[in-house]
């Protein structure tokens, strides 16, 4: 599908200018004014403000924690972040005390499924044995850019 956002203000890291924005599968494919371009939809950006979604490296829905979850969801937490102009989050898959990595990350995968929003994983490390570090390879291997591993709390 191929979107033109027409006659913005785009706003990038280096400057604010007047221009078309043509997006193609859901990614940028063309930046500058007067494209000449045909697509499925236009959206008529007069007097607005175009500029890429905010990415929230770090949040925690549904994340067990102290006795408690955090409050959001990845429905009510993705939605909110999107009202606010973020549209990709970063949270925290927990390997669960005696569980392997896979089976924490696919419990997030699956509560990641009411994500509103694009979404990407870091795993927790709960417990470093031969296993987690093979594990870990096996999860590079995926696509799994990022482990956290707690120092500070006996038992997380």
């Amino acid at each position: 599908m191929r979107t033109l956002i027409a006659n913005g203000t785009v706003v990038t890291a280096a400057e604010t200018v007047r221009a078309d924005v043509v997006i193609e599968d859901e990614k940028v494919a063309a930046v500058g004014l007067g494209l000449d371009v045909t697509a499925d939809k236009v959206i008529d950006a007069t007097d607005r403000f175009v500029m890429p979604g905010g990415v929230d490296v770090h949040t925690h829905f549904d994340l067990p924690f102290g006795g408690s979850f955090c409050s959001d969801d990845f429905g009510t937490g993705t939605r909110a972040a999107a009202f606010g102009g973020t549209t990709t989050c970063i949270d925290f898959a927990v390997q669960d005390a005696g569980g392997s990595l896979r089976q924490g990350l696919d419990t997030w995968f699956a509560k990641a499924e009411k994500a509103q929003i694009d979404y990407g994983l870091h795993v927790i490390i709960r417990e470093v044995n031969d296993g987690t570090l093979k594990e870990m390879d096996e999860l590079v291997g995926e696509g799994v850019t990022s482990f956290k591993l707690f120092m500070a709390y006996p038992g997380v």
